[in-house]
């Protein structure tokens, strides 16, 4: 099987860029890396596909000149459930828009304190080895 090397390269670079955008903070961000993934991964479909062919009619060609039609059948799908992903996070991104002025997506509140219970753990290096008893932690506002 030959595949194209340079779609290939063009549908692993758009999966990359894709990936580094869904990581940002900015909701408008992660819907360009959505559709850029996307549309990488659906390269990828197709070129893994093989090379094109008849139409997959049974009587219509014979076997080996057919197209394989099982790619063809997952980027129509995934093209779908993109269109439903794409729709949700625009509705998110406007309705973040419209009560904070900006689109960016806040810290957890969870995360927030797991992260300052590390940064006070790193300032006091030293533990105390001399108490027998466990340190517990208790849950804020239970």
């Amino acid at each position: 099987m030959d595949a194209n090397l340079t779609l290939l390269l063009t549908g692993a670079a758009m999966i990359g860029c894709g990936v580094y955008l869904v990581l940002e903070r900015s909701l408008t961000r992660v819907l360009v890396g959505l559709v850029v993934l996307s549309n990488g991964v659906n390269l990828q479909f197709l070129v893994a596909g093989g090379k094109a062919g008849e139409a997959p009619i049974v009587g219509e060609a014979a076997v080996s000149e057919m197209s394989d039609p099982l790619p063809q059948a997952l980027v129509l799908t995934a093209i779908v459930i993109t269109l439903a992903m794409v729709a949700f996070v625009l509705a998110m991104a406007y309705r973040s828009w419209q009560l904070n002025d900006h689109d960016d997506v806040q810290d957890d509140v969870e995360d927030a304190a797991i992260r300052r219970l590390a940064e006070s753990d790193e300032q006091s290096d030293s533990f105390d080895l001399s108490s027998d008893e466990p340190e517990t932690f208790e849950q804020e506002g239970a």
